[in-house]
């Protein structure tokens, strides 16, 4: 438990630092869902041709 306590010490003084900015974690989520925004559009009619 005390190992596990210091580890989060540590964490702690160290913080939480990105390893890409904001930005860039905006833009890939936006890019991934106009894929699937795209993925969805192309089989779009799948199931009236059946």
């Amino acid at each position: 438990m005390n190992t596990v306590l210091r580890a989060a010490e540590a964490a702690a003084e160290h913080g939480n630092e990105l390893p890409f900015s904001p930005v860039v974690f905006g833009l890939a989520g936006f890019g991934v869902l106009i894929a699937l925004l795209l993925v969805t559009y192309a089989f779009r009619s799948v199931g009236t041709r059946h």
